[in-house]
């Protein structure tokens, strides 16, 4: 109750000042004392919705231009066990003791039916446990008095305790699974093995150095693709005497991924990532990227190679005006222009012939999509709004990287948003959730590398446990060795 007095009193306080203001323009003209009405009203619904709506992108179910137009599939029907055809099949045979073989109905003896049984499955658990392998490196000499020793298992640490497997179980735990290395410590104490979180660090920062030149080659493979995606989410350094806000900057192809954590999030990250690139960049609408563009033209000079092009995301044009949208029900125009645009888009990707898909979405963009755009840029030039109101700002913001947006008609590889980048985002979000960021600078390298080769790994479809372990067995047997997804083969 305390605390919705207090949003109460907030409110009320609001209202009393809007309403001042209200009355101090009264002999305006109409037409701008409407606008003025409406961005006021409008604040006043943010501040409601922020007290007391859900936070959520989703339009209301209610509204008639959120219905699909598609009927909604039919419900599943049937039930059953879940299909687990990835686990181990153990076979447990039950049988009668001596004293039970005796029939129930006449008293005779029961005997064995050879080969037929009543089956039933179940799925059963193995809890995790450890074990130390004494490993014997046998020893040979020779008649000349030479002494060999046979090889033992590949390291990742020489002479070190723990093994190859149990560093990239610490890996996987914490970077796919998202568990901090506190409850991993207190989870294998409970299992019997005595560790502590410094000596787990140690070990994925042991895998990392031996990965570090395949984590440098998954940016040169990013930069190798003609158009790739741009985005970047804070991440939490708990260091004493630094800043405690930091950034994880990502660029994405279709097959790999490449983090890196920065201190800041200006134009000096982007630019040095992008340093060499020359193709197309899908990104939002922040100013570090036209920056880091200029940086770049900076660098490589007049005769030097042409900079990387700015391509921009339909989804977040989309979001700005979803979100004007309650207050400014004439969003719902742009919201629905948009929407024309990605049946375009879902329409093209299910084109059967791969080899023929790009000039097909080139087609399809040209007869349908470049109408759409056109429609949108003329229906947002009539509007009148205040460019402090959400209407507003959605327009401005969509004004402010028109080119951008357009950029996608006239390359069919162009995507028409940058989703699939921040997608990729989604692991670097729920683990900073979950183990609160890094504690050192060193911390952050090591979860942008290991971030890096997991999300690649899932992009690729490969497991990333086995990618990991594969390319670390290479590099500790050939240091330096780099080792991408599409290489993988079992060793």
């Amino acid at each position: 109750m305390g605390r919705l007095r207090q949003a109460a009193i907030i409110l009320q306080l609001e209202n009393d000042r809007l309403h001042k203001r209200l009355l101090a323009m009264a002999g305006s003209d109409a037409a701008k004392l409407q606008l003025e009405f409406d961005r006021l009203r409008e604040q006043i619904a943010r501040q409601q919705h922020a007290l007391f709506g859900r936070s959520s992108e989703k339009r209301p179910e209610g509204s008639e231009s959120a219905k699909p137009k598609d009927p909604p599939p039919a419900p599943r029907t049937g039930h059953g066990p879940t299909t687990q055809p990835k686990l181990p099949i153990v076979e447990v045979v039950h049988t009668l003791d001596e004293a039970d073989k005796a029939c129930p109905c006449c008293g005779g003896r029961l005997c064995e039916m050879s080969g037929q049984f009543e089956e039933a499955d179940e799925v059963d658990v193995v809890e995790r446990s450890f074990r130390i392998v004494k490993r014997k490196r046998q020893k040979y000499r020779c008649s000349c008095g030479a002494i060999d020793t046979a090889l033992g298992a590949p390291k990742h640490i020489v002479g070190g305790r723990y093994s190859l497997d149990f560093a990239i179980a610490v890996v996987v735990a914490k970077y796919l699974d998202h568990m901090p290395l506190a409850r991993q410590e207190r989870q294998m104490r409970r299992h019997g093995l005595g560790i502590t979180t410094a000596t787990l660090f140690d070990q994925i920062n042991a895998l990392a150095a031996h990965l570090q030149p395949t984590y440098d080659a998954l940016l040169g493979r990013v930069l190798e693709s003609p158009v790739i995606g741009a985005d970047e989410t804070t991440w939490q350094l708990m260091e004493k005497h630094a800043s405690k806000k930091w950034w994880a900057w990502s660029v994405t192809c279709e097959d790999a991924v490449y983090y890196r954590i920065a201190a800041t999030r200006k134009a000096d990250v982007a630019a040095d990532l992008l340093a060499t690139y020359s193709g197309v960049v899908m990104c939002d609408g922040y100013a570090s990227y036209p920056k880091a563009r200029k940086m770049c033209i900076e660098r490589r000079g007049r005769d030097g190679p042409p900079p990387f092009t700015l391509a921009h995301c339909w989804s977040h044009v989309r979001r700005k005006f979803v979100e004007a949208e309650p207050n400014y029900p004439s969003a719902t125009t742009a919201v629905e222009i948009i929407r024309g645009l990605y049946e375009v888009e879902r329409e093209a990707a299910l084109w059967p012939d791969p080899a023929t898909r790009l000039a097909r979405i080139a087609e399809l963009r040209e007869a349908r999509s470049r109408p759409l755009t056109q429609e949108l840029r003329t229906w947002m030039i009539g509007q009148r709004v205040l460019g402090e109101s959400g209407l507003g700002r959605a327009i401005g913001y969509a004004n402010g990287v028109w080119v951008g947006l357009e950029l996608y008609l006239n390359n069919p590889r162009i995507p028409i948003c940058n989703n699939g980048t921040e997608r990729g985002m989604r692991g670097i979000a729920v683990g900073r959730k979950n183990h609160y960021g890094s504690r050192s600078v060193r911390g952050t390298e090591v979860a942008a590398l290991f971030y890096s080769m997991i999300e690649t790994a899932k992009l690729a479809g490969v497991d990333p446990a086995t990618y990991l372990r594969t390319a670390a067995l290479r590099a500790i047997a050939t240091p330096g060795t780099v080792t991408l997804p599409g290489d993988l083969v079992e060793i």
